[in-house]
Formats: structure tokens, C-alpha cells, sequence
């Protein structure tokens, strides 16, 4: 039974609505840990297909990001949230904000913590955020696939003397071990409800945005650490047209956003060979996502300071009017 028949026995239908809601459960579910644990790792391999953008470098997630997970149990709306971390600017108090709010909002908390024989400074000031939370959390324990089996279980100790975890699941998203464990874990602790989205949707990202955070992840990978951390994508033109052989074709005009005159340098790289990589790179993951040919043009300018300025952080996607009260 393919996933249409199992929505269709399930009784849910095109609009999302369901015939019989008592039988499906749906809800929120955010990831929360520090920075570079794992946690858009993991929502895409839940997903089944890349959303959030991922890197070896801390706060590369900055946005709250809303990806759905449907099948024949219900509904599972994951909130993926920056990494709680302490805030040097405009950008990094919005990033804390949005993960704090997250927590507010959802049914359910999945903590992620890497395996560690240890509990450091950033884990226990969210652990203590966490005692004050009334609602049902779930330890994750990510990146099992980096360590011996008998390894796990003193950090599933440790942590259980910290907080009463309602379940603890080890996983690794790399490789996808326990996922669906975890999935099972998450059905059971959400209430029986209608499907808030469309059995087919996987986002609430526009198209822009997902392809501006695809630029900027293949930037993360390709610059040095103190770089990308002050860097934007902005998407200044999306155009679908037909080629003389009637094939569709993407064009893309996209301007990396840089604080600095020597990172506009480095972004470009000599001959412009860096960006010429990023390009190549960013171009190739976007074709897997519109299906089609893509001709993706980058530029580079320098806006200085953007991240302490409320006006540039809005117009690049960071508006803090997303995150008040409604």
C-alpha cells in the first residue's frame, strides 16, 4: 500500500480534512539543543527529503522551519528552530527568541544531545529551561552511529538524573538508525486530531527561501568559519521560462550579503573561482528540488553590520514581528 491508499484508508482527503479524526492524531513537535546537534539532520531524514539546510557549523539553522510528516497514523508539523546559544547580535537574539517561542507553542519537545560522558555548560542551561516546561518531552540522543553501543547507556543515565524524560530514544539521523522509533515515540504522545496541512505538503517554506538557504548552506560549506556567520542570500529573481527544445528552465539572480569589504573578496575568490564553487555546488542541489535545468547567477555585496540592523534583517527574512504574540 502506497502512501496515497494509506491517507485514503485513513480517511483523509485532498483539502486535509479527515473523516474519521478520532482515529489520526496530529501536532506540533519542535527540536531543541545547541547549536550543530543534529536537528535539521534529523527533520530531513524524518521528511524523507532535504528542507532545512545542514553544515558542520554552529547557528547554520535561523529561521523557525515547519515541515510535515503524514502517514496512516496522522500528521507530525516539526518545528525546526535555530540552537539555543548566547546572543553576540540583532541576528543571534532573534535566532534565541525563535527557539524560545518555539517551545511555547508545540505539543511536544524532542531534546537532542550528542553521546557525550559529560553535560556542558550549553545542556544545562536548557536543561534547566526545560524543568519549567508542562509538556511532554522526549530525550533524543543523536549521533549513536559515533559511538561504541555501551557507550549510550551511562549517557541515558546521566541525563535521566536530570529530568524525568517521558521516553528516550537514541538515534542517528545520518544514517537513519531508531528514526522510525522515534516517529512511534511521537504518535504516542500527540492528541487525536485533524490534519492541519494537505497529505502532499512538506513545507511552509516558500520556494525563494528554501533556495536562498540552499545558496547559503553550499556558502557555509565552502568559506571559512568567521565568514559565514555574516552572511545572507537574498533572491532578487525566480523565472520559469521554456528553452527552444520546449524543456523548462530556472533562472535564479541571487546576491550573497556580506558585513565586509575583505569577505566580499574572499566570497569571490581569486578569478572568482570561490563563487564560481558555491554557484556550482548551489546549483546543483537546487535542480534536485524544481526538478529541472537551473541558471543560477550570484553576486556579492557588502551591507555593513546587517545583522545589529532591524531594517536589513527583515528585508533578508528575520522579521521580528514573525515571532509576537498573536
Amino acid at each position: 500500500m502506497n502512501l496515497d491508499e494509506m491517507l485514503a484508508a485513513s480517511g483523509i482527503t485532498g483539502n486535509g480534512a479527515t473523516a474519521n479524526n478520532e482515529n489520526l492524531k496530529s501536532g506540533f513537535v519542535t527540536f531543541i539543543g545547541r547549536p550543530n546537534v543534529g536537528k535539521s539532520t534529523l527533520m530531513n531524514n524524518i521528511i524523507g527529503q532535504k528542507i532545512a539546510i545542514t553544515s558542520n557549523k554552529p547557528q547554520t539553522t535561523r529561521n523557525r522551519i515547519q515541515t510535515v510528516y503524514t502517514d496512516e497514523r496522522g500528521q507530525i508539523v516539526f518545528v525546526d528552530t535555530p540552537g539555543i546559544h548566547k546572543a553576540k547580535n540583532k541576528l543571534g537574539e532573534y535566532m534565541v527568541n525563535a527557539a524560545e517561542r518555539t517551545i511555547k507553542d508545540v505539543d511536544l519537545i524532542c531534546y537532542l544531545v550528542e553521546p557525550k560522558a559529560f553535560i556542558g555548560e550549553a545542556e544545562s542551561k536548557i536543561l534547566e529551561r526545560l524543568k519549567n516546561v508542562k509538556k511532554p518531552i522526549i530525550l533524543v540522543i543523536n549521533k549513536i552511529d559515533m559511538v561504541k553501543k555501551e557507550e549510550i547507556l551511562p549517557v541515558i543515565d546521566m541525563y535521566r538524573k536530570e529530568l524525568d524524560f517521558d521516553e528516550i530514544v537514541p538515534v542517528s539521523a545520518r544514517n537513519g538508525n531508531n528514526v522510525e522509533d522515534l516517529k512511534e515515540a511521537i504518535f504516542d504522545y500527540l492528541p487525536y486530531g485533524p490534519m492541519y496541512y494537505d497529505a502532499d505538503t512538506v513545507t511552509d517554506q516558500p520556494m525563494r527561501q528554501i533556495i536562498a538557504e540552499l545558496i547559503r548552506e553550499k556558502a557555509l560549506y565552502c568559506l571559512e568559519d568567521e565568514i559565514p556567520h555574516g552572511i545572507a542570500v537574498e533572491i532578487n529573481m525566480l523565472k520559469e521560462r521554456q528553452t527552444t527544445n520546449k524543456k523548462p528552465i530556472t533562472d535564479i539572480d541571487a546576491t550573497i550579503i556580506c558585513e565586509r569589504d575583505s569577505h566580499k573578496g574572499i566570497i569571490i575568490g581569486k578569478g572568482g573561482n570561490m563563487l564560481k564553487r558555491i554557484g556550482t555546488d548551489a546549483r546543483f542541489e537546487i535542480e534536485k528540488q524544481l526538478e529541472m535545468k537551473v541558471n543560477l547567477k550570484l553576486w556579492v555585496k557588502v551591507k555593513k553590520e546587517w545583522r545589529d540592523s532591524d531594517i536589513l534583517m527583515k528585508n533578508f527574512g528575520y522579521d521580528k514581528k514573525d515571532l509576537a504574540d498573536n
